[in-house]
Order: structure tokens, then C-alpha cells, then sequence
């Protein structure tokens, strides 16, 4: 719940003046009833509906799911310095990008089995690092194919924000019956 003076919002724990010059204190707001506000002029009002800044550029107006080909005001295509049309990537570029950066993220810790290997051909890898490897990769793609698979912006926002389980009546946690992104795999 928000608070206004005169159209002014007041922050909660902080003091102020009404319109008539009388001071109150950090935490009259807290402390104060509904009649004692609007005694002194102050009005609530509804905080604002909230929204995922990852998928909308404001409640109701999603971002876009795919690239799109920028062109100006006469319809005709924004060119970059190289003479390219300037493409402004939508959701599903940049959610399929991050899954690729957090498969990196993933590897990392093991590539150095990987260099050692082609650096020295008589060095293994452990079998339990290359499945792990291999996993990544898989469910990489996997994620992949489940983000580009999404028609709406509101079912990618699902899908990446639903977790894999959920709690039942009896507070223990099942798989979710909502769609869901694949999981990372864990390391051995």
C-alpha cells in the first residue's frame, strides 16, 4: 500500500509535514489508523501491479519473442556502419544465448581434463567428468529446443520460471504439472 500527501507519496519510516506545517514522526504511518490518515490528508492507493522486467516492458505489454528487423519511419531497413540491417534481438535469441553462457559456466570446471588430454594423449578423462560433459550439452539443447518451441511470451515466462517441483497438500515435493525448463544436471 502506498501513501499520498497531496498526490505526493510518502515513504513509509521516514517523517514528514502535512500542508499545514505540523511534523510527524519516522513511524506515524505504522502507527497511525485509517481515520488518523485521512485527518491529516493522506490517501492510500493500490501499489502498482507488478510484472517480470525479464519478459514486459510494462503490465500487459510483452516484450518481443523474436528478433526483429529494425526499419525507419519510411519502412525502409537501419543499416550499421557495415551496411548489415540492424536486428533487435527478442526473447527466444536471448534466452537461447544465456542457456549457451550457462553451459560454459558449467564446463569450465572441467575443461582443463579436456586441454590436458589433447595435450598429452596418454591422460584420460574420467569417465563420470566426460558423462557430465556430455549431459550439459544434452540438456543444453534440450533447454534450447523447449525456449524456441514457445509461441507466447507469457509461456516462456512460464516455462523459466516454473520450478521442476512443487509442494502437494501434504507439503511434499512432486514433479510440477505446469511446464517447466529441463533442469541442469548435477555433477558426480
Amino acid at each position: 500500500m502506498a501513501y499520498l500527501l497531496n498526490g505526493q507519496p510518502l515513504a513509509v519510516g521516514r517523517q514528514f509535514k502535512d500542508v499545514e506545517g505540523r511534523q510527524y514522526p519516522a513511524n506515524w504511518l505504522q502507527l497511525s489508523t485509517i481515520a488518523d490518515r485521512a485527518r491529516a490528508g493522506i490517501t492510500e492507493v493500490a501499489d502498482p501491479e507488478s510484472y517480470d522486467q525479464r519478459f514486459y516492458w510494462g503490465v500487459g505489454n510483452p516484450k518481443a519473442l523474436e528478433d526483429v528487423n529494425e526499419v525507419d519511419e519510411n519502412n525502409d531497413p537501419v543499416l550499421d556502419a557495415d551496411g548489415n540491417q540492424l536486428v533487435t534481438k527478442g526473447l527466444k535469441s536471448l534466452w537461447v544465448a544465456k542457456q549457451k553462457e550457462i553451459a560454459a559456466t558449467l564446463l569450465a570446471p572441467t575443461d582443463w581434463y579436456v586441454t590436458r588430454k589433447a595435450e598429452d594423449s596418454t591422460s584420460e578423462i574420467p569417465s563420470a567428468v566426460s558423462t557430465y560433459r556430455s549431459a550439459v550439452r544434452t540438456v543444453c539443447g534440450t533447454r534450447e529446443g523447449e525456449i524456441t518451441a514457445c509461441t507466447t511470451t507469457a509461456e516462456l515466462a512460464a516455462l523459466l520460471t516454473n520450478p521442476a517441483k512443487v509442494p502437494n497438500a501434504e507439503g511434499v515435493f512432486v514433479a510440477n504439472t505446469d511446464p517447466f525448463i529441463t533442469p541442469w544436471p548435477e555433477q558426480a
